[in-house]
């Protein structure tokens, strides 16, 4: 189950890309569209960081229970 998290995590940096992108090319034809896309995209890449952060605490964490 954990390498299928580690795998999923990745979906949010290929939404975070659709809407930075998305909000590039609304640029110029609606403006707060574009915000919104923009600001969706650096909230979901710091979800990413801090899922991916969290993922990798629980692991050692995991790691040192199973040695002991």
């Amino acid at each position: 189950m954990n390498t299928l998290w580690k795998f999923l995590q990745y979906g949010y940096l290929i939404i975070a890309f659709i809407c930075f992108f998305e909000g590039i090319f609304k640029w110029n034809s609606d403006r707060e569209k574009a915000y919104l896309f923009l600001g969706a995209a650096i909230f979901i890449t710091l979800v990413f960081f801090f899922k991916r952060n969290f993922r990798k605490k629980i692991e050692t964490r995991n790691a040192k229970n199973n040695k002991s």
